[in-house]
């Protein structure tokens, strides 16, 4: 009953945010706007960490092979929100806004014995940003303002499985759907008024592979290592414009209607993770993961700006204090995590970059309960002011529900 009421609360405040906008963050302008930074289960708050975690009350898309440790007759499902406040900085302003969106929706559970099969639906892109553009008059000194207005992004549909090779080592792998529209308008304030509207749709496929190796438990300390490929996807692209000019006097002529266009195809670059995590006496577990995406040969252009290697570096740890069954307090989990992005976008001749630290908790929903509220908090700044750039600063509330249940148990009839 009491999770009934939860998934009944959860969808009520998803209802309110799918209203919102999910960003607003001018660099959102560029590629397919800006990745989102989603995790499940409880790792959000351990840096976004996760390529050798594997808990198998959890649900984890960073590497299907840890689906090879899901556990028989369980059932895990899980749903997820975040709500962003964040202040956009240049050196003689600054604007703040608040945004909010579902994070992820995802369910996991046991094909046979070491074998299991995940899937779920997530943003995978999301795009935010406003946009006024000075732009000189040829042959004249006056100048005209343009202004660029986005919104949109790309989903995310998965499908995974994982199973054990061996008794310590498990393989998996990763098909993701894309697909979403990013729609863009551009206002040309002149002698008259013009509007341009783009919507653009992208759809195509992705692959990725993984392994996690479980080491010989040494000393009291058990050792996960991890790694996962991503292979290059390219995505097909079409655009639909309509546009229109509306002179002072307010006549208006369409120039444009439903026009349809093929985009060049965005290219996904090559990727490789790895990870390691060590449980610690069973109170500590620490998690280190590295990645690398490959953009330099995508070989993409984006006018003046350019697609470049990068590397994310996290860490998390967390600590729980005793799993005594009769103490709730002693099942509570806290978390600790940070996350530095090198970026893949160079404007300016300066790499956007960002950084994260965050904490969090993991709550039981009753004493020794495998269902779990994840409440993460992080502090963030991506961007810089130099060059005349923009920087913004961020404050991230995560809220995840994550329960267990059973699947095909058959009831006893005394």
């Amino acid at each position: 009953m009491k999770k009934k009421l939860l998934f009944i609360l959860f969808v009520t405040i998803v209802r309110v945010y799918f209203g919102q906008n999910n960003t607003s963050t001018p660099y959102s302008l560029f590629g397919l706007g800006v990745e989102n930074k989603t995790a499940t289960g409880g790792l959000t708050g351990l840096g976004n960490t996760g390529i050798a975690q594997s808990n198998p009350f959890e649900i984890n898309i960073y590497n299907p092979a840890s689906l090879g440790n899901i556990l028989q007759n369980s059932f895990l499902y899980e749903f997820g929100l975040n709500g962003t406040y964040s202040t956009l900085k240049t050196n003689s302003k600054s604007e703040s806004s608040t945004n909010g969106n579902i994070s992820h929706i995802a369910i996991a559970f046991p094909i046979s014995k070491g074998w299991g099969l995940s899937a779920g639906l997530l943003p995978y892109t999301k795009t935010g940003y406003n946009i006024d553009v000075e732009n000189a008059i040829e042959g004249s000194t006056e100048t005209y303002i343009t202004r660029i207005t986005g919104e949109g992004g790309l989903n995310k549909f998965y499908i995974s499985t994982g199973f054990k090779v061996f008794k310590n080592l498990s393989l998996g792998a990763d098909v993701s759907f894309l697909f979403g529209s990013i729609n863009q308008e551009s206002q040309l304030f002149t002698d008259s008024f013009v509007s341009i509207i783009d919507e653009n749709h992208y759809g195509g496929v992705k692959l990725k592979t993984g392994f996690q190796y479980k080491l010989p438990t040494f000393k009291g300390i058990e050792t996960t290592l991890g790694g996962t490929l991503e292979l290059p996807a390219s995505l097909s692209g079409n655009q639909t414009r309509n546009s229109y000019k509306e002179s002072f006097s307010g006549t208006s002529i369409s120039i444009e209607e439903e026009a349809e266009n093929d985009l060049e195809n965005f290219e996904l670059p090559f990727a490789y993770g790895v990870g390691i995590t060590s449980v610690i006496n069973k109170k500590f577990i620490t998690s280190l993961d590295y990645s690398k995406l490959i953009w330099s040969d995508t070989n993409q252009q984006q006018n003046n700006e350019s697609y470049v290697d990068q590397s994310i570096y996290a860490f998390g740890l967390e600590y729980v204090p005793t799993k005594n069954k009769f103490n709730y307090s002693s099942n509570i989990k806290y978390r600790f995590g940070f996350n530095y992005n090198t970026g893949f976008l160079k404007i300016s001749n300066q790499q956007i970059d960002s950084y994260f630290v965050s904490i969090g908790v993991g709550l039981p929903m009753k004493k020794f309960s495998n269902d779990n509220f994840n409440i993460s908090y992080s502090y963030g700044k991506e961007g810089t002011l130099e060059n005349k750039l923009i920087q913004e600063n961020f404050h991230k509330l995560t809220l995840n529900l994550n329960f267990v249940g059973k699947w095909f148990n058959k009831r006893k009839i005394d």
